[in-house]
């Protein structure tokens, strides 16, 4: 009868939610199955003093033994297992030790929490999630799946800047090179999105995600890259300056560009340029079109068999001329696969180029034309044909060019993003 009271009057009472400071705090884990290989990564992270009571473990919780994040004593419960524990997980498959270790938890005011029986445990684990700083804990009394999906929703909101959480503490202003990938809004990455939705001004290419421009809240400042005047500035000497302009007048500021800051996006150039000047700068990767916009099209640039490695090239350049750091008679001799970048303009002249040194004129080629958008499309030739193609089929930038016997793979139909959005 107490514990039918016990619970009842559990039920009518809401769990008082709570941080726990664990670090260097005893922590007793039973049982060494799943439940324990979901929680432990937490604890460990913690820097809570696990101990493990468990005949057996799964492996990714024996490697954690093994790595010294936690002290496994390898036999069952036994009574006085959790002598000075300040937190306790009971997770064993076997229902008498869980309800004795319980017990034992109550007598010795420990908080614990059973994975067998929440109605029995004195602690409850929320369904939790990080990002950047915040730690989202949520429960929702007897639903885990419900409290799950309430905190991917919170934490996905966080994370995508579509949750507005403004920082109401002073902050330093900070420079973010950020990559957008090759075109589809939805491949930026997740912390590429947060950044963008806490920027004040955000420094845009043309190649980048346009749509999540459209995004952004009234007050953030968007500015054209190709339409900064350059005055007697080149052009990127300019984008620096607008970057390093806006960082000290105090503004959090997002330079978004297409595919990856240091994939022939002059990433580089900028974070000297304002390390030069002491501001604050974070490199954000991106996706690059280099894999992304053949992959869309259906083309592997790896394939077992086919080709075992893979080589980008800048061809904003010619073969010919002077300033090319390409060395195109080593890429000729190369059996994998040649993916060229900003080289629709030059196509003939690399076409020649490799085939003068040996590479054979039927190689399969394929241009792809705005990759991952609404607009892309894919034109295939060789070697031999792709200088008439191009002119004959008005191939324009942006375009990646994919050199190799792997253009002729890949599935007929291929679901996804082919052509644009699903």
């Amino acid at each position: 009868m107490a514990e039918h009271a016990d619970r009842a009057e559990n039920a009518t009472h809401p769990a008082y939610p709570v941080g726990l400071r664990l670090a260097g705090r005893r922590v007793v884990v039973l049982g060494g199955g799943q439940v324990a290989q979901r929680r432990l990564p937490a604890l460990i992270a913690a820097g809570a003093d696990i101990t493990l009571v468990s005949p057996s473990a799964t492996p990714s919780v024996e490697a954690m033994a093994e790595a010294g994040e936690i002290t496994w004593t390898r036999r069952r419960y036994e009574e006085g297992d959790l002598a000075d524990a300040w937190y306790a997980l009971v997770a064993t498959t076997d229902p008498t030790a869980n309800a004795a270790a319980s017990a034992e938890a109550e007598r010795t005011r420990t908080w614990c929490v059973r994975s067998d029986d929440a109605e029995a445990a004195t602690a409850w684990t929320p369904a939790t999630g990080r990002s950047e700083g915040v730690t989202v804990a949520v429960l929702t009394g007897h639903d885990p799946r419900r409290s799950a999906a309430v905190r991917d929703a919170i934490v996905e909101g966080l994370r995508d800047g579509s949750l507005a959480a403004p920082q109401h503490r002073a902050r330093a202003p900070f420079v973010a090179l950020v990559g957008g990938g090759p075109g589809d809004p939805d491949l930026i990455t997740v912390r590429g999105r947060r950044l963008l939705a806490e920027a004040d001004v955000v420094v845009a290419d043309r190649l980048g995600p346009r749509d999540l421009l459209d995004e952004l809240p009234p007050h953030v400042e968007v500015i054209d890259a190709a339409k900064i005047p350059y005055g007697r500035f080149m052009a990127q000497e300019a984008i620096n300056n607008a970057l390093i302009e806006h960082a000290k007048a105090g503004r959090s500021v997002v330079r978004l560009k297409g595919g990856d800051p240091f994939v022939f996006g002059r990433g580089m150039e900028e974070a000297q340029a304002l390390a030069a000047e002491g501001i604050a700068c974070t490199v954000v990767p991106g996706i690059s079109s280099s894999i992304s916009v053949p992959g869309a099209a259906g083309i592997p640039v790896t394939h077992r068999g086919v080709a075992h490695e893979f080589t980008v090239v800048s061809g904003h350049v010619a073969p010919d001329d002077p300033r090319s750091l390409v060395d195109w008679a080593s890429l000729a001799r190369l059996t994998g696969t040649l993916v060229i970048l900003m080289g629709v303009d030059k196509i003939g002249k690399i076409a020649e180029a490799l085939i003068a040194h040996g590479k054979d004129p039927r190689t399969p080629l394929a241009l792809v034309q705005e990759g991952t958008t609404a607009a892309q499309r894919r034109v295939d030739a060789t070697l031999a044909t792709v200088a008439e193609t191009v002119v004959a089929r008005e191939v324009r930038p942006p375009a990646v060019i994919v050199i190799g016997d792997v253009v002729a793979e890949g599935p007929d139909r291929l679901v996804g993003r082919q052509g644009g959005r699903p």
